[in-house]
């Protein structure tokens, strides 16, 4: 049986029994002035069925008014109490009991004031002080019980946002991404929508040789990166509906998931940094890591074809930077030592010229 219905059954009882008492007393014990005005205007027979007409009026207010009093007060305070943590709690309750012992040590001198003053403020002083305890136990409780050396147990620390990276097409065919997965550059989960992988297939299924070979690249790579990272690695079925090309689904979806792009595409980049997205591009990276040489050094380089100029020798180093070598064409398909004489930063990246080693 419901808990309210219980306290509206006994409250109709008990407030009707004190109804009756009522009626009964006032029945036979004379009847005021108020009580007399009633019986001659509607006869003796009201006095008779008084404790009656008490008892029933009682125990509709009993019924209607029962659970007001008692059990919604009660499970208000339960709720809130449960909100409350236990060191507040603890805090309160000793505020209350400083807040009484105060009182009741200013209520002796206080009781002797004249009358009516004698009679209210020791209870006011009661409950101002209750009051001012619980309050500066509450707001201070820190502080307090540091003092007294008391600890209140470790705070729990929010817990952070599981980090995430989305991938694009470009930058798994390109496939230095397995490369850097296992450096531990990239923290977190490397989250690969299932549209995009839908584009690799759709590439790799291409009537054109060149896309073709893209997009089984791609694939490959995507397996090798499943394989060999150092990160989790997730094939997520999340989509953006109503948006139809790749790029932007995956603009929308980093927005929506407050987590960077990985890419390499120019385009993209550029597109998710106005919206306000962080981009990982690999290209930017690949320049920020390739080997610094300042003018006047000497490095060793292997030139494999001519350049623009006459008689200009192109040549690599390890990380791709292009060296273009004077006076280099002679030496085509063998690796000699140069000396740089600057170096050239562009948007396609880094260039160096150097000249001979040997040439004055």
């Amino acid at each position: 049986m419901n808990i309210e219905l219980i306290a509206r059954i006994i409250g109709a009882l008990l407030v009707g029994f004190l109804g009756w008492q009522l009626g009964f007393s006032l029945s036979t014990q004379g009847q005021p002035a108020y009580l007399y005005s009633i019986v001659k205007l509607l006869g003796d027979s009201v006095v008779t069925f008084l404790p009656h007409i008490l008892a029933t009026f009682g125990a509709l207010l009993g019924l209607l008014f029962t659970p007001h009093l008692t059990t919604r007060p009660f499970f208000w305070i339960r709720g809130k109490a449960r909100q409350v943590p236990i060191q507040t709690l603890v805090a309160a309750l000793i505020g209350l009991v400083i807040g009484l012992i105060i009182s009741a040590l200013l209520a002796v001198p206080l009781s002797v004031l004249p009358s009516p003053f004698g009679e209210i403020l020791p209870f006011i002083a009661a409950l101002l002080f209750s009051y001012l305890g619980i309050m500066v136990m509450v707001t201070r409780e820190k502080e307090i019980f540091g003092i007294l050396g008391v600890r209140l147990g470790k705070e729990k620390p929010i817990p952070k946002k599981e980090e995430q990276v989305l991938l694009d097409t470009s930058v798994i065919i390109d496939g230095r991404i397995a490369d850097i997965s296992q450096t531990g550059f990239i923290h977190g989960t490397i989250v690969i929508p299932r549209f995009v992988l839908n584009e690799l297939q759709h590439i790799a299924d291409s009537p054109d040789v060149l896309r073709r070979n893209r997009g089984r690249r791609g694939l490959d790579m995507l397996n090798k990166l499943q394989k060999e990272s150092r990160v989790p690695i997730q094939i997520a079925e999340i989509d953006v509906p109503d948006v139809h090309e790749v790029d932007e689904k995956l603009v929308r979806l980093a927005r929506d998931l407050d987590c960077p792009i990985v890419t390499n595409d120019y385009n993209l980049n550029r597109v998710a940094e106005l919206q306000g997205i962080k981009v990982l591009n690999i290209n930017e990276l690949a320049n920020a890591v390739k080997t610094v040489v300042l003018p006047g050094e000497t490095i060793t380089v292997h030139i494999i074809q001519e350049g623009k100029e006459l008689g200009q020798g192109v040549g690599y180093l390890d990380d791709g930077t292009m060296v273009v070598v004077e006076e280099g064409r002679r030496h085509i398909n063998e690796t000699v030592e140069v000396i740089v004489t600057r170096v050239l930063q562009t948007v396609a990246g880094r260039m160096i010229f150097a000249q001979l080693a040997g040439r004055k």
